[in-house]
């Protein structure tokens, strides 16, 4: 199965988090299969960079996300873009 989870990347006690496409059975910080983006909780407020179009594919050919990434892509809904008259 495919999933959709945070990698930790970065210092000792200075986390940053790549947002991963992975198999499930691998190590938190294994190969990925692509990376959607990024997360910053040091910064205030939190940053947090997505591929949205990227995440709706992988959404669309079955992988699943962990309930943080879950929260993540909810608080941070693409931007609409306003419709042509």
């Amino acid at each position: 199965m495919v999933m959709i989870r945070l990698a930790r990347v970065g210092a000792r006690k200075q986390p940053y988090y790549r947002i991963v496409v992975i198999e499930k059975d691998r190590a938190r910080n294994g190969r990925s299969i692509e990376v959607v983006g990024t997360y910053n909780p040091r910064t205030n407020p939190a940053s947090v960079d997505l591929k949205h179009e990227r995440i709706a594919y992988w959404r669309g050919v079955g992988a699943q996300m962990s309930t943080i990434v879950a929260k993540l892509v909810d608080k941070n809904a693409a931007p609409v873009a306003p419709a042509a008259a």
